[in-house]
């Protein structure tokens, strides 16, 4: 352990670099920052890769809460120091920090290890308040990170790093509801929307056993989209094609955030089959009759707790998945969001963040 993490966990405050945005929808920028001070149940690590998620774009817009802001949720790094009480992991090793970092550990979902739906409300990743101090937290678009042991969860070493950060946030936000919804080889699933969420669906649900039907809006992907696991590719603009799937599917994984005419998705599904919808737009346009008459539904589902991510991990080791990504560096974060913000991107970008 360096002397000056030691200094760290004796209790001095760290001077961090940042990339943030300065003020709404602002561009990203170099901001340093003082990072709180560790706690003995505290793992502080240096952020080797940080995944680019399409909710940083909101944060930085509409749903930021309080500026500077340094995004990023989704991250691998190093351990360079723990608290005296962390028992988990060890300097050198290699982790990552998914969308929460603290809960009330006592709630119900807390006690059954999904505290992203914690009663008292779960303390994010960045642009939340920490429940010790009052601090705002920051997220992974920085030089270094501090959290609870409880939110680092070891990297399997078998995993690509870059492709491995998405999966805290893309692929938790797909395993969970796969997971709560029992989907297995007796599953036909379809997935919508095959970008940052939905590509990993498509690998994990192809890999969990079950037929996979993915809807695009882009004939283009088809082949790439077969690769990725799909056993069938629906053009959405094509009418034809999307009635030939009428009421056979069990469940659906909708990863698209902007509104659109939801009935002829739903038409697909069998009798009481389940719409999740991840992407989770301002509305749904669809007529509740479009459920009634096979007794469907329309669910959603946030990220995933501590047990789903060890859970995920594993799985992935098993299975060699970890997300497409396209590296870039810090110097690239605006170009990339703004790419992002027009669907630009196959399927991940993620910032290598040793390029400083």
């Amino acid at each position: 352990m360096s002397s000056a993490m030691s200094q760290t966990l004796s209790g001095q405050v760290r001077t961090v670099r940042g990339y943030a945005a300065l003020e709404r929808n602002g561009p990203i920028t170099t901001w340093e920052f003082e990072q709180r001070e560790p706690r003995p149940e505290d793992v502080v690590f240096d952020v080797l890769f940080c995944g680019v998620c399409h909710s940083d774009l909101h944060t930085i817009g509409a749903w930021g809460q309080e500026f500077p802001l340094v995004p990023g949720h989704e991250m691998v790094g190093r351990v360079t120091a723990v608290g005296d009480q962390v028992t988990n992991v060890r300097p050198g090793d290699i982790v990552a920090v998914s969308t929460i970092i603290d809960s009330c550990g006592e709630c119900e979902p807390c006690r059954r290890q999904m505290e992203v739906y914690c009663e008292a409300g779960p303390t994010m990743t960045y642009d939340g308040i920490d429940r010790v101090d009052g601090s705002r937290t920051r997220g992974g678009y920085a030089d270094s990170l501090v959290a609870h042991q409880r939110f680092v969860f070891r990297v399997p070493e078998s995993l690509d790093l870059a492709g491995a950060a998405p999966l805290l946030c893309a692929g938790i936000t797909t395993w969970s509801p796969l997971r709560h919804w029992r989907i297995g080889p007796a599953s036909t699933i379809g997935v919508v929307g095959i970008g940052g969420l939905g590509h990993l669906g498509v690998k994990f649900a192809h890999a969990l056993g079950a037929h996979v039907v993915a809807f695009t809006t882009s004939p283009r992907k088809r082949d790439t989209i077969l690769a990725l696991g799909a056993d069938e590719v629906v053009v959405t603009t094509d009418r034809e094609q999307v009635a030939a799937q009428a009421g056979r599917l069990d469940f659906i994984l909708d990863t698209v955030s902007t509104t659109y005419p939801m009935g002829p998705i739903v038409d697909t599904l069998s009798l009481d089959g389940t719409l999740c919808s991840l992407g989770i737009p301002d509305r749904f346009d669809l007529h509740p009759g479009t459920l009634a008459g096979k007794r469907r539904s329309i669910a959603s589902s946030a990220t995933g707790g501590t047990r789903d991510i060890h859970e995920m991990l594993e799985f992935c080791a098993q299975h060699d998945i970890t997300a497409d990504v396209e590296i870039i560096s810090p110097d690239q974060i605006n170009e990339a969001l703004e790419r992002l913000s027009r669907n630009d991107v196959r399927y991940r970008f993620v910032i290598d963040m040793t390029q400083r």
